[in-house]
This record gives structure tokens, sequence and C-alpha cells, in this order.
């Protein structure tokens, strides 16, 4: 899933991505080497959840910008997403020219 996202950010012309991660702890790496304009973050991760990988994010760098992605419609996981300072909440299967336009207005804040 990731590759195919990389994929599709990396065809616009107003997109790059930067770095990847397989866990949270990763994530909270690349994120402090790259401090990208937004953060896609998987909800469900192998070392931690994307909502603690968040957290941990936004307390050293509270601008950031996340959004995360779930392949579950909870509305808990939403609002304590939403509650941890994620900008937006999408279902990984929704259209992918969703995904970007998500991507674009939250870096437009």
């Amino acid at each position: 899933m990731r590759e195919g996202i990389a994929l599709v950010i990396n065809s616009q012309p107003n997109m790059m991505m930067v770095a990847q991660a397989a866990s949270g702890r990763e994530a909270i790496e690349r994120f402090r080497e790259h401090e990208p304009d937004v953060t896609l973050m998987d909800l469900r991760l192998p070392d931690m959840s994307g909502i603690d990988a968040a957290i941990a994010i936004r307390t050293e760098f509270p601008e950031a910008r996340i959004i995360i992605l779930t392949t579950f419609d909870s509305d808990t996981d939403q609002q304590r997403a939403l509650a941890a300072g994620a900008r937006a909440f999408m279902l990984k299967g929704s259209p992918m020219r969703k995904l970007l336009e998500t991507i674009q207005q939250v870096h437009a804040g």
C-alpha cells in the first residue's frame, strides 16, 4: 500500500514523498530527519498505534500536519486521532483523488 501511495504522490507535479517508515518509531525518526509538510500515518503499526506515533511527533513538533489512514471505519478511532491532533482521518479504500485532495487541504491549513 505504501509503495502505491508513494507512486501516486510522486506523480503529482506539486508533491514529493520524502520518506517512508514501516513502524511508529521509524516514523518518528523520519519525521525528525525530514520535517515533512504533511505526514500520512497508518493507524495500525507493528510497534505502536499511529495515534501514539502522531502524539509523539506533535509533542515535539506541534505544527505537524498528520493524516491518519486506516482500513477500519471506527468512530472511536477517528475521535481519538483527531483529539491527538491529526488533521484528517481517511479510509485506505478511499479513491486516490480524494487522498490527494485531502493532502492538499491539510497542507493549505
